[in-house]
């Protein structure tokens, strides 16, 4: 494993076909928060605080996401 005991089943189950990942970044602070948007209502689930591209990296391992896109 890459990440030792941090790289373990996903809590937030994420659904394809509902939602789509994003890390949200405030063009303020700088604060970047990995999770998932709803495709239908725009609803946002917050998953993690991204604090380094090492934070990124499992985020995708762990929902096995090759991209993300960025919103700010």
């Amino acid at each position: 494993m890459l990440f030792g005991k941090r790289s373990r089943e996903p809590e937030i189950k994420f659904e394809p076909d509902k939602q789509y990942a994003i890390i949200r970044s405030s063009i303020c602070t700088g604060e970047k928060v990995a999770g998932f948007k709803n495709k239908e209502d725009g609803h946002f689930t917050e998953v993690m605080l991204i604090r380094s591209y090492e934070d990124e990296l499992r985020f995708k391992e762990m929902y096995k996401l090759e991209t993300i896109k960025t919103e700010y």
